[in-house]
């Protein structure tokens, strides 16, 4: 059997996934999305292994060539949720921010259902994001962990962007971070900070124990809430868009702008599209 082979069969399945792909199912989307980062982490352990064999000198060509297959593999899926996102209006506009692509995009489309998310609030506790919401020895867990980590990685990819020109959210999230960092060294988060030592086993060795001793949050601290902060701003943008597209009304203000006056409102950016 030729090498061609595989290739050619794979890119055959791709042009049917392709042609399906406007109509996927959120359950088929979410397994996608799924596989996709799945077949990302082995590709790049693969990777790993094929530069310490040839380092020794040991054969590799085996291992090179599955690798190559998964990575065609990987981009047909690519492909397919990049039509997926693309058939949606908010999924269009989450592909125009900069850091989101089409696996992102996909993901948020596959796990937010928009008819049970009157509110950003429902989304943020969905995906974890509520610090209200805590996760009770033997109870169920109170949110969506593949939706928790898609918004991780949201806020990983915002902070890699955040020197482009064209970046919206991850300037946000520098410059929440140069706040939080101002009010940390203003001994601001001391209550926080008791409240960590309190309820968390921390090294006392540790340079974090040092910090929340002397009352102040340390930096991965300050990093996550930043990262935090802009992914919420994110998503709630995006329920603007979904609850507009869905019911062709503005959404409901976020609870802290229409009612705790906490926070100034920031413009949904890209939207309305041109």
């Amino acid at each position: 059997m030729s090498d061609a082979m595989p290739l050619e069969s794979v890119s055959r399945m791709s042009r049917d996934i392709r042609a399906a792909a406007a109509t996927l199912s959120a359950t088929e989307a979410r397994y996608l999305v799924d596989t996709y980062y799945q077949m990302q982490r082995d590709r790049i352990r693969a990777g790993n292994q094929v530069r310490a064999l040839a380092e020794q000198q040991e054969p590799h060509a085996t291992v090179s060539w599955l690798t190559a297959q998964a990575g065609v593999l990987e981009r047909r899926i690519k492909s397919a949720l990049d039509v997926y996102a693309q058939a949606s209006p908010v999924g269009r506009w989450s592909l125009s921010i900069t850091g989101i692509g089409p696996i992102i995009s996909a993901g948020l489309l596959a796990h937010i259902d928009i008819v049970k998310a009157p509110t950003v609030g429902h989304i943020w506790r969905f995906a974890g994001l509520d610090p209200t919401v805590t996760w009770a020895k033997g109870a169920r867990r109170p949110w969506n962990a593949s939706l928790k980590t898609l918004c991780w990685k949201i806020g990983e990819s915002f902070v890699k962007v955040s020197g482009r020109d064209d970046d919206v959210y991850g300037k946000l999230y520098l410059a929440r971070k140069a706040e939080e960092e101002r009010h940390n060294d203003a001994g601001d988060f001391a209550v926080q900070a008791a409240a960590k030592l309190e309820r968390f086993k921390i090294g006392k060795g540790t340079d974090a124990y040092a910090a929340y001793s002397a009352g102040r949050l340390p930096p991965g601290h300050l990093h996550a809430r930043a990262k935090r902060y802009a992914v919420k701003l994110f998503l709630a943008h995006w329920h603007q868009v979904a609850y507009f597209a869905h019911w062709g009304k503005p959404a409901p203000k976020p609870y802290v702008i229409s009612h705790l006056h906490h926070a100034h409102e920031i413009v949904c950016p890209n939207w309305p599209f041109d």
